[in-house]
C-alpha cells in the first residue's frame, strides 16, 4: 500500500472522486500544509493557518499507478485558478499534490510538464502545488464521506 494526497478544492466532491477509482482503498478528508497544530475546519475556513483542504488516499499501486492518480486529480479540477475552485476561494481550495516519495514528486512534476507542453489549458497554466507530504490532520468526522452519508455522488464542482 502507498499513500497520496491531493488538494483540489472542497474536498468533499474529491473523495468521492478519488474513493470511486478501482485499487483506491481508503480515503480520509483532512487539512495539510500549514502551520496550525491539530486545525478544525472553522479554523482553516478563516483562510490564516496556511493548510489547504485535501484528500488522503491509501491506494494498492499492483491495482492502480500513481500516474492514473495524477490523471484523476487534473480531470476533476480547474487546475489552473489561484486559491480558488469555482465559488470557493482561499488558500485553503488551491491546487496542490502532497507527495509522499521523490517517485511520486518526479511523476507530478512530469506530469504538469506534459500538460504545460500538450498545451491542454493554453492560454492559462497550471498553478498546481507540489510539496513534501507534512501532518495530515484528519477533519471533524462529519466531513469524512460527506456526499456519500447524504446519498449524493457528486458536489458543486
Amino acid at each position: 500500500m502507498e499513500k497520496a494526497t491531493f488538494g483540489a478544492g472542497c474536498f468533499w466532491g474529491v473523495e468521492a472522486a478519488f474513493a470511486a477509482i478501482p485499487g483506491v482503498k481508503a480515503t480520509a478528508v483532512g487539512y495539510e500544509g500549514g502551520s496550525l497544530e491539530r486545525p478544525t475546519y472553522h479554523d482553516v475556513c478563516t483562510d490564516s493557518t496556511g493548510h489547504a483542504e485535501v484528500v488522503e488516499l491509501d491506494f494498492d499501486p499492483s491495482e492502480v499507478s500513481y500516474e492514473r492518480l495524477l490523471d484523476a486529480f487534473f480531470e476533476l479540477h480547474d487546475p489552473t485558478t489561484l486559491n480558488r475552485q469555482g465559488p470557493d476561494w482561499g488558500t485553503q481550495y488551491r491546487s496542490a499534490i502532497f507527495f509522499h516519495s521523490p517517485e511520486q514528486e518526479a511523476a507530478a512534476k512530469a506530469k504538469i510538464e506534459q500538460l504545460t507542453v500538450e498545451g491542454r489549458y493554453k492560454p492559462k497554466r497550471v498553478v498546481t502545488k507540489v510539496e513534501a507530504a507534512q501532518t495530515f490532520w484528519r477533519a471533524e468526522e462529519y466531513h469524512q464521506r460527506y456526499l456519500e452519508k447524504r446519498g449524493q455522488a457528486s458536489c458543486h464542482i
